[in-house]
């Protein structure tokens, strides 16, 4: 019996890291269509969003019928609360790259994404895609040393994110409020998504040791 109920928190880790796997492509995808200004893959992104809602569904349905049929207690009942709040998380995290697709959607047949920025945005882009996807790896092997070193390596998204800022409003800026508020918006959503995926990271490590995480100096 007991073997049957580890397998039970095993296959909702499972599909935990499942939905990582989806959330990082949804990731790159948008990015893609907000870097090309690809209109069908942008709809691509936004449709797919479903998939995601659903996968947390069927992970929020697993841990709610354990609390309920197996009344789990000490580290187990913390690893069933972890998911659910996980699975919170990362479905977040696929809303905010629908938000970039939704962008990248409204700016065609132009690009969003002014030429003089678009280092810094596309670099944004890829931290948080790499981010995501080293999340996905946490969770697959509760991985707390992978989780600490992801919660240290958010540094440069924070760099990059003032970066932006300082693009955006400086003198020389000729692109309008449009443009800049669309940077504005981008700027928040990586980061978001980089933050998210440190709390992800985090639960993981609460779930392994029992322990919260030291806050980062």
């Amino acid at each position: 019996m007991r073997d049957v109920y580890t397998d039970q928190l095993d296959a909702i880790f499972d599909d935990l890291a499942g939905i990582s796997r989806r959330v990082q492509a949804a990731v790159g995808e948008a990015t893609e269509a907000l870097m090309t200004g690809n209109s069908s893959l942008a709809e691509t992104v936004i449709s797919r969003d479903a998939e995601i809602d659903r996968a947390r569904e069927r992970v929020e349905d697993s841990a709610f019928a354990l609390l309920s049929l197996q009344q789990p207690v000490a580290g187990d009942l913390r690893t069933v609360v972890a998911a659910l709040r996980m699975v919170g998380e990362l479905e977040r995290m696929g809303d905010l790259s629908v938000h970039v697709a939704k962008i990248a959607r409204l700016r065609v047949p132009a690009v969003a994404v002014p030429e003089e920025v678009r280092p810094t945005m596309a670099r944004m882009a890829e931290v948080a895609e790499d981010m995501v996807g080293r999340v996905t790896q946490v969770i697959s092997g509760r991985d707390v040393e992978a989780a600490i070193a992801l919660g240290r390596d958010d540094e440069e998204m924070d760099q990059l994110r003032r970066r932006s800022f300082t693009e955006l409003l400086g003198d020389d800026w000729s692109h309008g409020v449009e443009a800049a508020v669309d940077i504005a918006l981008l700027g928040r959503y990586y980061e978001r998504i980089a933050d998210h995926a440190v709390s992800v990271a985090n639960r993981v490590i609460f779930v392994v040791t029992g322990h919260h995480p030291a806050p980062a100096a």
